[in-house]
C-alpha cells in the first residue's frame, strides 16, 4: 500500500498573526491561544489516526522562536511553506510529497470535527482514487487528499472565497481524475463560526 503523508498547514500561533479574523470577537491573545489549541487538537487526531508520517508546514518560518515552546508529538516534523499565494504553497508541498512516492493529505487546523475516522477513510480512498476532498460549509475545503499531482489543482483558484471547493472539484473533473467528495464539515474562520467550537476551548479548559 502506498504510504500517505499528512501535511498540516499552520501559522505560528502568536498574537496578531494567527486567527486574526477572530480578533474582533476574542482579542489577539485569546485568538492566538485558540489557534494553538486547534493546532494541538489536529496533531492529536492525525497522529492517533496512524495513516502515515505527519508534517507541519508552517509560516512565516520553522525557525520562529514560538515553535521552540510547542511540544510536537514524537515523529512530527516541521517544514516551511515558502513563498507565493496559498495555491503556490499548497502546490509546492503536494509536488514534493507526491514526487517522493507518497500520497498526500493537505489540511489546516481550522476544523474541530475532523477526526481519526475521517482521516482513515481518506487514506483508504486514496488507495484507488486520484483525489478526495472534505468540503467546508463556507465553500472552501477542510482537507484535500491526492495520489497524483497536477498544478491545475492549485492555480487560478479564487482562494478565501466560497468557490474554492467547487473550483477544485471542477479542476479534478477537467483532468479526468476520480475525486471522492466526503460530507461537509464546519471550520472556524470568522466570529460567527465560533458556534461550532467546543465551548470549553473558548474558556481555556482542557478538552
Amino acid at each position: 500500500m502506498r504510504p500517505v503523508r499528512i501535511v498540516i498547514f499552520a501559522k505560528v500561533p502568536v498574537a496578531g498573526f494567527a486567527k486574526t479574523r477572530l480578533i474582533p470577537a476574542l482579542g489577539p491573545q485569546r485568538a492566538a491561544a485558540l489557534a494553538r489549541r486547534m493546532l494541538m487538537h489536529t496533531l492529536a487526531q492525525v497522529t492517533a489516526a496512524g495513516i502515515g508520517p505527519v508534517e507541519v508546514c508552517v509560516t512565516p518560518s520553522m525557525r520562529h522562536p514560538a515553535w521552540e515552546e510547542i511540544e510536537l508529538p514524537a515523529g512530527v516534523t516541521l517544514s516551511n511553506q515558502g513563498s507565493g499565494d496559498l495555491g503556490a504553497r499548497l502546490a509546492a508541498a503536494a509536488r514534493r510529497v507526491l514526487g517522493a512516492g507518497e500520497a498526500v493529505v493537505l489540511l489546516g487546523t481550522d476544523c474541530p470535527k475532523l477526526g481519526i475516522d475521517h482521516l482513515r477513510v481518506v487514506a483508504r480512498i486514496l488507495e484507488a482514487a486520484d483525489a478526495v476532498m472534505i468540503p467546508a460549509a463556507d465553500g472552501g475545503y477542510v482537507l484535500l487528499g491526492l495520489s497524483r499531482f497536477d498544478p491545475a489543482m492549485f492555480t487560478g483558484i479564487t482562494w478565501s472565497t466560497d468557490a474554492v471547493a467547487a473550483q477544485t472539484a471542477h479542476r479534478a473533473d477537467a483532468l479526468g481524475w476520480t475525486m471522492v467528495l466526503l460530507p461537509t464539515l464546519h471550520d472556524i474562520d470568522e466570529p460567527h463560526d465560533l458556534r461550532w467550537m467546543p465551548m470549553q476551548w473558548l474558556h481555556g479548559d482542557r478538552a
